[in-house]
């Protein structure tokens, strides 16, 4: 029944998909040589030719789409993760279309090179709309009791009391729990009040059951020597099974599971920011940092001035930091205290400080005197956005009492963050500081990235807690 339910979803979607594409290469079409948008200087070719085309489009959108997972069930998949993976469905599939084109050419027939650019525009724009929209309805549906799932839990412990809250949090997803297996019978109610249904050995009980779609194994720790049994008791069910293991405890950052040589291999602490991603980072970031020091180089030059007239040493400050991947590197500051400020050692900065000169205080409350970092993002030493770069001396105290302290390093320090633009700088709560850095490490985007810039530029600049 359930496998019927998906090849129906899955031709409907593939149908609506094959239709949009369709349309998006009309449209290119049309608006190529029906429109006045660039004129046509060759001639206007057959429409029978382009026509022609759409076999070979049917062809390539269908294995591309399947390949790329966009029919399988996505009830439980992010909704942005499903319009990327459609984002680069389109760029692949046009990219095998100008191939084919390429190779089957006939001599009488040249297609057009602007055809393809509004056809991948166009595409990319309506399998996004069509795909969003479809799946709004399906919301929709299940929301009022059609197209549901019925799922069993085996487990009543921490796990499953997270299932059954993830699930009972999207209703969208259309799944209804049918109760919960416990090791112990007595049990009347698990995790949210699910009932217990019955014990593990139980099992073969529902598998017979024609209104079991899928059965979830959420064992605790202290039960998962009792999973090979309960994994012979399901070798000839038919319904979807799926194991969360309770080791998700442990994971920290970009926790998921890989494939390596076949072998499924579960990554509890992995970077976000790795391949392209720490690429197009690096893009925006020379980008900014460029249009920055221009922007900036007469202030700059007007502050250098002020040092060198109201105080004697050098004008700027370089120190130890630490930034990607715990790599040391040294940076530049406009020096705000005189020069024997650290004479005693290291030690942070207190209200009334006599360690700084009168006009390092406005620097400092400002965070003018940040500026030259620019010239660290320039070198790669560290990015615009990110966790701001401790020293090596605060950093070996602070990895010992604030947990998972040392994750902060997993993207490469910033000059502003998602902890300064909600104030966390300065003489601040560290434990608030790692946890807002934390969080921006598990949620990185280059569209977070570019919102905590502009959260920068209305509050970011004024710090209440330089001193």
């Amino acid at each position: 029944m359930l496998k019927q339910k998906r090849q129906l979803f899955e031709y409907m979607f593939m149908a609506t998909d094959l239709v949009v594409v369709s349309v998006a290469w009309l449209v290119a079409y049309w608006l190529r040589f029906e429109t006045a948008l660039v004129p046509v200087e060759k001639g206007v070719p057959e429409l029978i030719h382009y026509v022609s085309m759409l076999i070979f489009i049917w062809i390539i959108w269908a294995f591309v789409f399947r390949r790329m997972g966009l029919y399988r069930p996505m009830r439980g998949v992010r909704r942005t993760r499903e319009l990327w993976v459609l984002i680069n469905a389109n760029a692949l599939g046009i990219l095998l279309l100008i191939a084919i084109t390429y190779l089957f050419r006939e001599k009488s027939v040249q297609y057009s090179r602007l055809v393809f650019v509004y056809f991948w525009g166009i595409a990319t724009m309506l399998t996004v709309l069509q795909r969003t929209a479809l799946r709004f309805l399906l919301r929709e549906l299940r929301r009022k009791g059609y197209n549901l799932r019925y799922m069993l839990v085996v487990g009543a412990g921490k796990v499953a009391a997270d299932v059954v809250s993830r699930v009972r949090l999207h209703q969208e997803l259309g799944i209804q729990l049918m109760g919960c297996l416990s090791k112990d019978s007595d049990e009347r109610r698990g995790p949210g009040g699910v009932p217990i249904v019955g014990k593990y050995d139980d099992i073969g009980l529902f598998l017979g059951r024609t209104d079991i779609d899928q059965i979830v194994v959420a064992l605790p720790l202290e039960d998962q020597q009792l999973l090979p049994d309960i994994m012979e008791q399901l070798k000839d069910s038919l319904v979807d099974i799926k194991i969360i293991p309770d080791i998700y405890q442990f994971a920290s950052i970009g926790g998921a599971i890989e494939e390596f040589e076949g072998l499924p291999v579960i990554s509890l602490q992995e970077c976000p920011l790795d391949g392209i991603n720490l690429f197009t980072k690096r893009v925006l970031d020379l980008a900014v940092s460029s249009v920055l020091l221009l922007l900036f180089s007469p202030l700059m030059l007007a502050i250098t001035a002020l040092i060198k007239l109201t105080s004697r040493g050098p004008v700027l400050f370089k120190q130890e930091r630490v930034s990607f991947d715990g790599t040391p590197f040294r940076i530049i500051k406009f020096r705000t205290m005189y020069t024997d400020a650290e004479a005693q050692g290291p030690g942070w900065t207190k209200p009334g400080d006599d360690r700084i000169t009168p006009l390092g205080r406005l620097l400092r409350s400002t965070s003018l005197d940040e500026l030259p970092q620019l010239f660290n993002v320039l070198r790669g030493d560290m990015s615009i956005v990110g966790p701001r770069p401790e020293r090596p001396v605060y950093i070996r105290e602070f990895r010992r009492h604030i947990p998972r302290y040392m994750l902060r390093h997993k993207v490469p320090a910033g000059m502003t963050g998602w902890a300064q633009v909600h104030g966390w700088r300065g003489d601040t709560s560290i434990d608030k500081r790692i946890e807002y850095d934390l969080y921006y490490i598990e949620n990185w985007s280059l569209l977070l990235d570019v919102k905590i810039l502009f959260l920068t530029l209305f509050r970011g600049f004024r710090n209440r807690n330089a001193y």
